[in-house]
């Protein structure tokens, strides 16, 4: 199946400090790391023969002003979305749950990387 996005660039103050945040919860949805000198990425494990996963990926801009923008990340179950809430909240993460407000089959939780950029876990249908 096509996908809309190939990937997605966010953009932090400081890229070992953000690594740590985003290795715990996006670890907790099973996707592996990969860095290079400008960017570290995220991304599911592949099956041989299947399409490529998503990649999310950060690179440093010590001058940051996070927006409006929210990066929404897909968990394959609520007992996931469950997982990463307990991972965040062990990092001191405030977040904020909601049920239902995209539709009956929606489960997810919002909440601000470090750097002030807002994120959500949800699972949708």
């Amino acid at each position: 199946m096509p996908q809309l996005l190939d990937h997605i660039d966010l953009r932090v103050r400081d890229r070992v400090a953000a690594t740590a945040f985003y290795d715990a919860f996006l670890g907790a949805l099973g996707a592996n790391k990969r860095e290079d000198d400008v960017f570290t990425t995220w991304r599911l494990p592949v099956e041989r023969g299947a399409a490529p996963s998503d990649n999310f990926g950060i690179c440093e801009e010590p001058e940051l002003v996070p927006g409006a923008v929210r990066v929404a990340f897909r968990a394959p179950s609520r007992d996931a979305v469950d997982r990463v809430a307990h991972v965040l909240a062990a990092l001191g993460t405030a977040l904020e749950w909601d049920e239902g407000i995209y539709g009956s089959g929606y489960y997810g939780i919002f909440f601000e990387d470090p750097d002030g950029n807002r994120l959500e876990v949800c699972v949708n249908g």
